[in-house]
């Protein structure tokens, strides 16, 4: 069955129906071992899967949760002969490999998939290097355990040394089967969250800002029917964080001999979840974003969403361990590792965080309340600051789209410039209803958010990765001025769960996106939601206009904060039909989804 799709999507979204695995079947937790060569054979299987003594189903990798490690080198041409054992089709997509798209593995758009107890036979050739990794995308077999890493060594030497590389798959686990948890989602959105604003709170607030502000805050919050701690879907009270398949009791180490330059390749391979990663007492100098060279910089914390990746060295001059800390956003649980001279040794588990709270200013609306614009309930908001726009901003090209939405109430919002004190800050251009029924909240104001590390990061001393520290280790090749500009909305309905773009789910959306081959152009993404969203395009690049000119860095998932407006830009380099989505997968499965079709006109 399909959990929020239409009969028309669900050819692909199917499989999410629960089942009694073998009792027999015991999945493993995923080896650092690498699968190499150009023939690799891949088996897909279900598992039971036991984290903190707790069974549930798992669809494994040959036999593994994570699957295995596959090592390839630029340049080779690989086989993977994928064997499907389950009892439902399956898919392999290999997140962010540029492939022919026949080779990506979307059900239902670039091929039919692998039907019960057949092989599918991919080759295709290795024209990239970096840490990548690949998943199933078919129903819920990604959120039951169907993903792995992909390493590619390159051709040349890297531009980096270290001594010795691991790969830290970070993941989140539930016991409770996928649909059950989007029933749940589906009568409350809510349900998961269990750290919701208190009276002692209020409070604290009032004795701040005073009561009357304070309690405006929160009726308006109110009147919105949302919730300022709304900050994940799926929190710690359903899922357990792991690190290549291990829980914070398992504990997965990594060693290392004093004095080792060490290669961290994280990797987020969860369903719902953006981790706060750390590692107490190191710094980390991240080399890689989404597989691609940066110029090295330096950060003690970063925040990494489901899709992406980043790789990062950590010098390690002390004979002791040290915890590799990943806290999730909403500060409901964590992810823990351990870096060590020698095995059975452990470091101390910093103290968690509290969680933080959304802001008027993250919703993109106007601080009216008691004369005070930028009132801020949040004891952990960040000030805003200059902000480094892209250069292409400004341009005098029109909107591919224009996007009116109405209100939920039925009265139209009014796009008169009002009063902001947030630099770059533009009002929402919206006209009518083009949004549909599926948005149910519109920011007034959305500018470019990517200098922020993020709602809960910052303020602290910590060094913490912002969009704008990346940049390209080499200039781009392209760099063609975008010949037009579409604008999408990321719009949702929290009360129904819904989730779509200009407020279409995905069952309900016009034809696909199209680009015409060869040309290059801008995407402009704007949040008008209260969530974060992961966005990942297949086949091809998109350059995050960051405002680093030559050297913009190409990503495979950008994360849109609320509110923010964000622009990529793309080379239609690769011919066929390509999935766009969110990378929160209830997200992509309730409706945020759509196609991108690359045709050559002259064909």
């Amino acid at each position: 069955m399909s959990l929020g799709v239409s009969a028309g999507a669900a050819r692909w979204f199917s499989g999410c129906a629960t089942r009694p695995p073998t009792p027999a079947s015991l999945a493993l937790t995923g080896s650092q071992v690498p699968l190499q060569g150009d023939v690799i054979d891949l088996v897909i299987g279900h598992r039971h899967f036991i984290v903190d003594d707790q069974a549930a189903e798992a669809v494994a990798i040959n036999g593994t949760v994570p699957g295995p490690v596959i090592r390839l080198r630029e340049g080779q041409r690989v086989t993977l002969r994928v064997k499907n054992q389950l009892d439902e089709p399956t898919s392999i997509h290999w997140h962010g490999l540029l492939v022919p798209a026949v080779m990506d593995g979307v059900p239902g758009v670039s091929f039919g998939g692998i039907p019960p107890g057949e092989t599918f036979v991919y080759r295709f050739p290795i024209l990239q290097s970096g840490t990548y990794w690949f998943h199933s995308h078919s129903g819920c077999q990604e959120l039951l355990g169907m993903y792995g890493a992909i390493i590619i060594d390159p051709a040349v030497p890297e531009p980096f040394r270290y001594d010795r590389d691991y790969v830290v798959v970070l993941s989140d686990w539930s016991p409770e089967p996928p649909e059950l948890r989007m029933g749940h989602l589906k009568k409350w959105a809510g349900y998961y969250n269990f750290q919701k604003r208190t009276a002692s709170e209020l409070l604290a607030d009032a004795g701040r800002v005073g009561w009357l502000p304070a309690l405006k805050d929160y009726l308006r919050w109110d009147r919105m029917r949302m919730d300022p701690t709304d900050f994940a879907d799926i929190t710690g009270y359903s899922s357990v964080y792991l690190v290549n398949g291990r829980s914070p009791t398992t504990n997965w180490t990594a060693l290392f001999d004093p004095g080792e330059r060490v290669r961290l390749r994280v990797i987020n391979a969860a369903s719902m979840t953006f981790f706060d990663l750390r590692i107490p007492d190191l710094a980390m100098t991240v080399v890689q974003a989404d597989g691609q060279n940066v110029q090295p910089f330096i950060v003690d914390e970063f925040r990494i969403g489901p899709a992406e990746t980043y790789d990062v060295i950590v010098e390690l001059p002390h004979d002791r361990a040290y915890t590799i800390f990943a806290e999730t956003m909403d500060r409901s649980g964590y992810a823990r590792g351990t870096l060590a001279p020698r095995p059975g040794m452990t470091a101390e588990i910093p103290p968690r965080r509290p969680r933080p709270t959304r802001t008027m200013e993250d919703m993109g609306m106007r601080m009216d309340m008691g004369g005070d614009e930028h009132m801020d309930m949040s004891d952990t908001a960040m000030p805003p600051a200059q902000i480094v726009m892209p250069e292409a901003a400004g341009s005098g090209m029109g909107h591919e789209h224009h996007h009116p939405v109405e209100q939920p109430s039925g009265t139209k919002f009014d796009a008169t410039p009002r009063r902001s004190r947030i630099p770059g800050a533009e009002p929402v251009k919206h006209g009518p209803d083009d949004h549909g029924t599926g948005n149910q909240q519109v920011a007034e104001y959305s500018w470019n958010r990517m200098h922020e590390p993020g709602r809960g990061l910052g303020g602290d001393g910590r060094r913490v990765l912002a969009y704008t520290d990346l940049a390209s280790l080499a200039p781009n090749i392209d760099r063609r001025e975008p010949s037009r500009e579409i604008e999408l909305h990321l719009t949702g309905q929290m009360e129904r769960y819904l989730w779509s773009f200009d407020g279409q789910k995905y069952s309900d959306a016009p034809a696909p996106i199209h680009l015409h081959y060869g040309e290059r152009v801008r995407l402009t993404f704007v949040n008008d939601t209260m969530m974060e969203h992961p966005l990942h395009l297949h086949g091809m690049w998109m350059e995050l206009e960051n405002g680093h000119g030559a050297f913009l860095p190409r990503k495979h998932t950008v994360i849109v904060k609320p509110a923010e407006r964000l622009s990529v830009a793309v080379h239609a380099d690769a011919p066929g039909r390509w999935a766009f989505h969110c990378h929160l997968l209830l997200h992509m499965e309730a409706g945020m989804f759509r196609v991108v079709a690359v045709t050559d006109p002259a064909a």
